[in-house]
């Protein structure tokens, strides 16, 4: 595997400057100095890069939107990061006042300004080649546009600079918000200007850089991947007319400025022109894998594939980095398969069962044999969704209850010594992804060698006999479910230093699985609905998992007519609602843990209805295997998820505020 160019560099510009937009006052003749000699460009544009996000840290940071969502139920422990707090609804513009605690805002305008200084000095380097230059230069623009795009995902319409940097002579009390449409054209115009700038690899179009020790760096199609997702954004709900609920239809600035659009249809033909232009490329395709016993294991090698495969034949990712290590417990890149592995010793060593994926998660996976979505959604109870009381599609093949006896696990272990087990029939029959990103209360753990010496069932309940018991006080599984997609099976976990730290995976940013589900929910949005491409791209990713096409999962539904309205175990939609909401699910698990669900979720301004619910868990404080299937609302510790209309966009710190005395705050803070 090859190391990330950016990532390996050290910055060598330092911050100087308090204010909150820190202004570059290097002297000219350092700059210079700086910007005519290749070996210092080069430094400062992997500076540049050392800002992306960290998305892929699931607890803290940007990451820690995968806690805030519907996706991942964390356990409740001594180790909490913000993000505990503002899945509960515990937060507020006094306490969003560092990184740590949400406040990006100071990091990416940095990021900004620094992108700028570079684009404004980089033809000062004689030393390159013109086109290693233009490379340089897109790649700058590219970030630019890509920090832009991480602040008004969580903020919603920020303040643009333009292709300028800050002025140094800034007055914070007349600094004020751009409406969505100035943020949303100048991201997509720095977009375009990349594009035509950057190469398709950086060893090509006469750059003359390395492959092998440049990967990492973004290249053309990086930024048409970004510019699919934001034109998505920005064609989606909360961003275009709030589905009618006028939620932000009279916010404006303090010059006057209406922030938000009124709703525009035309642009999700945008959204589905750019997701179509990746794909036109012809140069990215899904990882396969086609030499395993059985259909359901190559599936789930495809899946895997993702994450595991080199740069040099991933031809899925379209743009991303190595996982960082950010000094986690030392356990570098592996803190995250620490942090989900389950605790007790038997299995893994260091491990703390935090991190778990939700109940709802789990439901999300479809049934092998018949490719249906086995839960349609939730009755409620109290005004709450219900997870004790699933909308079971009745065609599906999935039972709520009952045993099967003598089931044999599959994927990512021997039958040799993973012998039958009883298996609660939630766990059969689901498809391969289910199986390489959950190791389910009661299967074996993927490994031949474990902390206890030999191989081991993961079972969780309230006795000392279970592999990982539930315990009042110390770190335990409090879901019943291990997340295990990042564990490669037959790692033994053993030793900190040979089995964590040097864990290596590379985080997917962008990746084509993406791109077509996003041009599926363009082409069902769209004026000129097209039904047809909409299922033909949704298709191939679920062909990827080894299952059959829409229209054969479900042919009572009228996919073609948009208005049609079709039942399905009493759950009466549209075609187009259907489709739409197919491939959200669908979305919800190709990309479970990839930070994309709760972004999806605030778009289409679903968080409300969807997070919302008690923290329902199987019930891992029963005293026994059978009777640890129960769900239950009351073995978690932990206050339960709180999400109001406010919290679609994040609130400005009270620090910035109270710096820039007439700044717009978001509403309901």
């Amino acid at each position: 595997m090859k190391k990330i160019y950016a990532l390996m560099a050290l910055a060598i510009l330092a911050v100087s400057c308090d204010s909150f937009f820190d202004i570059n006052l290097k002297d000219q003749a350092t700059l210079e100095d700086t910007m005519s000699r290749s070996s210092t460009v080069k430094r400062y544009l992997a500076h540049l890069y050392s800002y992306i996000p960290r998305d892929e840290n699931t607890r803290a940071y940007e990451g820690g939107t995968v806690l805030r969502s519907d996706e991942s139920l964390n356990a409740k422990s001594q180790y909490e990061t913000y993000w505990y707090t503002v899945r509960r609804g515990e937060y507020d513009a006094s306490t969003t006042n560092s990184e740590a605690n949400a406040n990006i805002w100071k990091r990416y305008y940095v990021a900004i300004n620094e992108c700028t200084t570079f684009l404004d000095n980089v033809d000062l380097d004689k030393e390159d080649s013109p086109e290693l230059v233009n490379q340089m230069k897109g790649e700058a623009r590219f970030l630019r546009a890509y920090y832009y795009f991480v602040l008004l995902r969580q903020y919603g319409p920020v303040i643009v600079w333009g292709d300028q940097a800050a002025s140094q002579n800034v007055i914070a009390d007349q600094l004020d918000r751009d409406p969505l449409e100035k943020n949303i054209g100048f991201i997509v115009e720095e977009l375009d200007k990349a594009i035509d700038l950057l190469a398709m690899e950086v060893n090509e179009a006469g750059v003359g850089l390395s492959l092998s020790s440049n990967k990492g760096r973004a290249t053309k199609g990086a930024a048409m991947a970004l510019k699919a997702r934001v034109l998505l954004y920005a064609a989606s709900p909360l961003y275009n007319g709030q589905n009618g609920t006028g939620l932000y239809a009279g916010f404006t600035n303090s010059r006057g400025e209406k922030l938000f659009p009124e709703y525009n249809a035309s642009k999700w033909d945008d959204a589905a022109k750019a997701a179509k232009d990746v794909i036109d490329l012809n140069r990215y395709s899904l990882t396969k894998v086609t030499d395993k016993a059985t259909p359901l294991e190559n599936a789930a090698a495809s899946y895997q594939t993702v994450w595991f495969q080199g740069w040099n034949t991933n031809q899925e990712i379209i743009w991303g980095w190595w996982y960082r290590a950010w000094g986690d417990e030392s356990l570098g890149s592996g803190c995250d398969i620490a942090y989900a592995a389950p605790a007790g010793g038997k299995i893994a060593l260091a491990g703390y069962s935090l991190n778990s994926p939700s109940l709802k998660l789990v439901d999300a996976y479809p049934m092998w044999e018949t490719g249906r979505y086995p839960v349609l959604g939730y009755y409620k109870t109290a005004g709450l969704l219900d997870l004790s009381r699933p909308i079971v599609d009745e065609l599906s093949g999935y039972q709520t209850s009952g045993w099967t006896e003598n089931y044999q696990q599959v994927v990512d272990v021997d039958p040799t010594w993973a012998r039958p087990f009883k298996a609660h029939n939630t766990t059969v029959g689901r498809d391969a992804r289910f199986y390489t990103n959950f190791v389910p209360n009661g299967f074996w753990w993927p490994s031949a060698t474990t902390n206890s010496g030999g191989p081991v069932r993961f079972t969780c309940y309230n006795s000392p006999e279970a592999t990982a018991p539930y315990s009042a006080t110390e770190a335990c599984n409090r879901v019943g479910y291990v997340w295990r997609r990042l564990y490669k099976a037959g790692n033994p976990l053993k030793d900190l230093t040979a089995d964590y730290q040097s864990v290596r995976y590379i985080y997917p940013a962008f990746r084509l699985a993406e791109v077509y589900l996003s041009y599926a929910e363009a082409c069902n949005e769209k004026p000129l609905r097209d039904a047809a491409e909409s299922i033909r791209y949704l298709d191939l990713v679920r062909e990827r998992s080894g299952l059959p096409g829409i229209r054969t999962a479900y042919p009572e539904i009228d996919f073609d007519n948009a208005e049609s309205v079709s039942v399905v175990s009493g759950v009466s939609r549209t075609g187009r609602e259907w489709l739409r909401w197919m491939i959200l699910q669908e979305k919800m698990c190709e990309f479970a843990f990839e930070g994309q669900r709760h972004y999806d979720m605030l778009r289409w301004m679903k968080a409300e209805e969807e997070y919302n619910t008690e923290n329902w868990t199987l019930h891992v404080t029963a005293p026994n295997y059978e009777d640890s299937y129960e769900r239950v609302s009351d073995d978690y510790i932990g206050g339960r998820p709180y999400f109001r209309d406010r919290d679609y966009l994040f609130p400005f710190g009270s620090a910035q505020r109270s710096e820039m005395t007439n700044f717009t705050q978001n509403p309901g803070w």
